[in-house]
């Protein structure tokens, strides 16, 4: 099992960021958790297509999350040569997102069934709404959920994956709670969002500073990996996106509380076997 972060950048567009997105490849399948923007882009320069995806997983409904699943759901349905239903996972909520979504494509569903003699039928998703506990165990790969605090936005999910031997957790946006270190306990690869408190607190936008009470800071995202025995822990969604002569520093925030391996994400990173 490995893990490769596709986007790794904030809220805000950025250059060298695609939006959060990650994968995870187990036991020959690939599992997509969240799909921010341009996530196709870089499931392309890691030769997996939309219609590969064995499940996409949302940890939550905030947009920047959810950017590009529009582009999935298209894609995957005219890259298919046969019915081929996108299995969707996530928080309550997720079904009338996904019923606004195919309705917002109506009109193009309705120009390319009209063009396209054997596209006959419009794109299918099989949705299943999550609060806690079992989301897939199948062939060789184990999916749970556990609930995270993001308030004021609920509910939101976190999600640990095991298969081949390996536990992968997988935060979205939190701050520390009982539910993450649920999903974090033992794992050898630890995805967090992670901010900056130092800078976000100098930020001149009240806007921006509001960010602090809903994510865990580097910090905290290391005394959760500590606190559960993880072995890798990877800061991802980066707030604000470092410049390179920043990331030092980062590590180090997270290294005064946790002495295990850091990795600072960036686009198309491979964590794992």
């Amino acid at each position: 099992m490995d893990v490769t972060i596709l986007g790794s950048g904030s809220p805000m567009p950025h250059p060298d960021r695609a939006g959060p997105a990650t994968l995870v490849r187990a036991c020959d399948r690939n599992f997509l958790f969240d799909c921010g923007r341009g996530v196709l882009m870089r499931t392309a320069a890691v030769d997996v297509g939309a219609a590969a995806l064995a499940g996409l997983f949302i940890t939550h409904m905030h947009s920047d999350h959810t950017t590009d699943f529009n582009d999935v759901i298209t894609t995957r349905w005219i890259m298919s040569p046969s019915p081929n239903p996108l299995a969707v996972y996530g928080p309550a909520g997720l079904a009338a997102f996904a019923r606004a979504t195919l309705a917002a494509l109506e009109t193009d569903i309705g120009y390319r069934i009209a063009h396209h003699d054997d596209l006959t039928d419009p794109p299918r998703l099989d949705v299943h709404e999550l609060e806690a506990g079992l989301a897939l165990d199948t062939d060789g790969v184990r999916i749970t959920c556990a609930p995270t605090d993001h308030s004021p936005v609920h509910p939101t999910l976190g999600y640990r994956i095991e298969a081949e031997g390996l536990v992968v957790a997988i935060a979205g946006d939190t701050v520390p709670c009982a539910g993450l270190d649920e999903i974090c306990q033992d794992a050898d690869i630890y995805v967090q969002t992670a901010i900056r408190r130092d800078v976000v607190e100098r930020a001149r936008m009240q806007r921006m500073r509001d960010v602090l009470d809903y994510h865990s800071d580097v910090r905290q995202a290391g005394e959760t990996a500590r606190r559960c025995g993880v072995k890798t822990l990877v800061l991802n969604h980066l707030v604000p996106p470092p410049s390179p002569e920043q990331e030092a520093d980062w590590k180090t925030i997270a290294a005064e509380v946790f002495d295990g391996e850091i990795l600072l994400a960036r686009d198309l990173m491979r964590i794992g076997s």
